[in-house]
């Protein structure tokens, strides 16, 4: 028999359990399956035996075998890959769902991209807007300097091969703009300034301006564009002179660039945008056995001396270094064979100065890459491509510029690192090289696809913001 005290505490306990079993009995006698949270409105999980509860978009198969309930995406789409999209790839082609990054690519005029090159649609094409890469043929870029800014030509071969020319990357072409993580501008907006930035008389707009002023009201009057406010978009302005007037009003877009030296920091920046490698001129060292005892130049630089802008370090390292014993320090240019000069002098080099120039990045960086020379930095304001994931230091040398024009500074540097680090950094540079690689059909991991692979890194943050962009009332968007 329990104490008094004990019975006293035991009855309130006994009648507060009465009360919740009656409570439960008259939920159930009620239909449970048909109570859903006043406080939240979600739907109760369905019992195996009725499905009659599942809201639209629901994988009953996958409910019954006790999988992850999937719902509808924002499209309209189900939300479970392994129930089937409207992006599902075509037999022989690669599965959307299974690239890195799913891009729309817009059906532009040919004189926005391969009609710069001289291309135009065969006739009887049916009016397409696209040369036909599956034979491998396809619209030559013109050579020279120009190829060092080539990038958005490459992006573009790459998402019109679709994996019919090359095995699954990681991007893949989509037909719809809403089964696409970006929306792809293929303007080719550097071959545009390099060609056509002078207005020829009687014009007194130039070519590139005219096509700038197209691009805007054509991207501003598109419905992809008005769901996102262009975050979701993505150009290609790797020249830093080129899209010079549309830049401002595309800023929300996401810009693929060779460095910020001429950009507003409120129109570009490493949390917006990406940086890409220049296209190399100098020729890889392939099969490279050249150590550090059959490189016999220490230091080594051969370009334009005299720059603007933040390039007067190069004068002033000129006259500290082109007396040392084992440098190389010498004026070069493209009219007097400078690639082919530069090529060799970096293949037989340990060390090669990348000095800022007019702007903080150059060419000569992804040359002394390939070379397999050990780059020496000296620009303060340098980005470098996918630098999330590449480690430089481990084969390159930094050096602010404060430092590098201090009497014996640099020397003192470079003669400090010894054969066995500088062996490491050799042989890793000959790991890298192929990231720096641009090539059709693209490789695994060269520089197209790491680009892509950058990109797809910013697709959280690129979905945050459109996503944003739609707080706002359609009257707002309309008035911004």
């Amino acid at each position: 028999m329990a104490p008094p005290r004990a019975r006293a505490l035991l009855l309130p306990l006994a009648a507060a359990t009465v009360l919740v079993a009656s409570t439960i009995f008259l939920f159930a006698a009620a239909g449970a399956s048909r109570w859903r949270p006043a406080d939240t409105g979600l739907p109760v999980p369905a019992s195996p035996a009725d499905f009659s509860a599942l809201p639209i978009g629901v994988s009953v198969t996958s409910a019954a075998k006790g999988k992850e309930l999937s719902f509808l995406d924002e499209n309209g789409r189900p939300d479970d890959p392994s129930s089937g999209s409207a992006a599902a790839a075509e037999p022989g082609r690669c599965d959307p769902r299974d690239a890195a990054v799913r891009v729309f690519v817009y059906d532009m005029p040919p004189e926005f991209h391969f009609g710069l090159l001289g291309w135009a649609p065969p006739s009887g094409n049916g009016g397409g807007v696209w040369p036909d890469v599956r034979g491998g043929t396809v619209p030559r870029y013109p050579g020279g300097l120009n190829q060092q800014h080539s990038v958005e030509y490459w992006l573009t071969l790459d998402l019109l091969a679709s994996s019919s020319v090359a095995p699954c990357g990681p991007a893949v072409r989509v037909a719809d703009s809403r089964d696409a993580d970006v929306i792809f501008v293929p303007f080719f907006a550097s071959l545009s300034y390099n060609r056509h930035s002078k207005a020829v008389p009687p014009e007194k707009v130039s070519r590139d301006t005219s096509l700038q002023e197209k691009l805007v009201r054509y991207l501003v009057a598109q419905p992809e564009w008005k769901r996102s406010g262009g975050a979701d978009h993505v150009v290609v302005a790797h020249h830093p002179n080129s899209l010079l007037h549309a830049r401002s009003a595309l800023f929300p877009a996401v810009f693929v660039l060779s460095d910020f030296g001429r950009y507003h920091p409120r129109v570009a920046s490493l949390e917006k945008d990406l940086i890409a490698p220049y296209r190399h001129m100098a020729k890889t060292f392939v099969n490279d056995t050249a150590g550090f005892d059959d490189r016999p130049t220490l230091l080594y630089f051969r370009g334009a001396i005299y720059r603007k802008e933040g390039g007067n370090i190069r004068q002033e390292l000129y006259n500290m270094l082109k007396d040392e014993k084992d440098v190389f320090f010498s004026f070069g240019s493209v009219q007097d064979h400078g690639v082919s000069k530069a090529s060799q002098g970096m293949h037989s080099s340990k060390f090669c100065l990348n000095i800022a120039g007019d702007t903080p990045s150059s060419n000569r960086l992804f040359d002394a890459i390939v070379s397999h020379c050990v780059p020496v930095i000296i620009s303060d304001d340098i980005e470098l491509p996918y630098e999330d994931i590449l480690d430089y230091s481990k084969f390159s040398i930094f050096v602010r510029s404060s430092d590098a024009i201090k009497k014996g500074y640099l020397m003192r540097l470079i003669k400090g690192i010894n054969k066995h680090r500088w062996t490491r950094m050799w042989k890793r540079l000959k790991e890298v090289d192929k990231h720096f690689e641009y090539q059709f059909p693209s490789h695994k991991d060269d520089a197209v696809q790491m680009i892509w692979q950058a990109l797809a890194r910013k697709v959280p943050s690129i979905r945050l913001k459109a996503h944003r962009f739609r707080r706002s009332p359609r009257s707002e968007r309309g008035s911004k």
